[in-house]
């Protein structure tokens, strides 16, 4: 007798435990449970990580402050050299010029409007003002973006990051305070990944044990980075846009199957299952649908508002 297989004259079995009601008492077993999933590896965020960092040290090359200032007006110069920072009333952030992260490909409002350099929305996403700018940004990357993509892996992280990010671009483009300065940061997309955290949540509400504490840490951790966004020269539009898109897109990208439901492929030869649970709830593909129809709509609104020169 196989493991767990009913006898070939017995037409039909209790699947409800995963049992035979007429398999000798010696032979009744559970069938084995479905292995746990292992964690992908967050290689993505990892590069992502690494490009960021790369892209600020090549910043500081080609911004090259003794050339252009002078090295008595440079930050550091004596140990930095070509990549010495910005005075502190040019940059507070430790960083270039402002005139290097726009010749590089920061958000300008009139050179994204007049000039149709639509690619800027996507390349800001990648520079940052400087050294304390980058350092709150990547340790929110190791946080957020490492954990999400350890669980769903990259190819609902990435496109999700994207899509936060350019969210956050157009928000900020769209802003009528971007229009007298420029904007840069990966903010934006790590919002996202925030806004996504907290769908997730919902969407998957049947997997969590601890609702009400999940819910609250959340929501505390939300309101304290979006507050920081209320700072002086924060642009919160960046991650007002970066988080409304990275919840929209977290209902899409990052449902799982409901609590119960076993995979066909984990159920072993020879049983059946009397109660069967669905893959998803229906409240699931409410949000799902919800939340796919609003963010083409909120693209698609923002676009054209930004193609005919709006703000919001």
């Amino acid at each position: 007798m196989g493991k767990g297989r009913p006898p070939p004259s017995s037409p039909s079995h209790d699947i409800e435990n995963g049992i035979s009601n007429r398999m000798p008492r010696n032979e009744r077993k559970m069938p084995p449970l479905p292995p746990p999933p292992e964690p992908w590896t967050p290689w993505l965020m990892s590069l992502v990580f690494v490009a960021d960092i790369a892209v600020f040290v090549y910043t500081m090359y080609v911004n090259d402050c003794p050339h252009s200032s002078g090295a008595e007006r440079c930050l550091g110069y004596g140990y930095l050299g070509r990549f010495s920072f910005q005075r502190f009333k040019e940059n507070p952030l430790l960083g270039p010029s402002y005139i290097t992260l726009k010749k590089l490909g920061a958000l300008d409002w009139k050179l994204v409007v007049e000039e149709k350099e639509y690619w800027r929305l996507v390349s800001c996403i990648w520079f940052h003002a400087g050294v304390v700018h980058l350092l709150v940004n990547m340790i929110s990357l190791l946080f957020l973006g490492i954990r999400l993509e350890q669980e769903f892996g990259f190819l609902r992280i990435g496109p999700l990051y994207m899509i936060s990010g350019l969210g956050g671009s157009l928000a900020s483009a769209l802003s009528q305070a971007r229009k007298k300065t420029i904007s840069v940061g990966a903010s934006g997309a790590l919002f996202g990944l925030l806004g996504a955290m907290l769908s997730e949540l919902f969407t998957n509400w049947s997997n969590y044990t601890n609702k009400c504490s999940a819910l609250s840490t959340m929501v505390l951790i939300i309101c304290l980075n979006l507050a920081v966004g209320f700072l002086p020269q924060v642009d919160n539009s960046a991650h007002i846009g970066g988080f409304v898109s990275g919840v929209l897109a977290g209902f899409v990208l990052l449902m799982r199957p409901q609590f119960g439901y076993i995979s066909p492929k984990h159920v072993p030869k020879g049983y059946q299952i009397k109660h069967k649970v669905s893959k998803h709830l229906w409240y699931q593909y409410v949000f799902f649908s919800i939340a796919f129809v609003l963010l083409i709509i909120g693209f698609a609104v923002g676009f054209q508002r930004l193609l005919a020169g709006k703000t919001l």
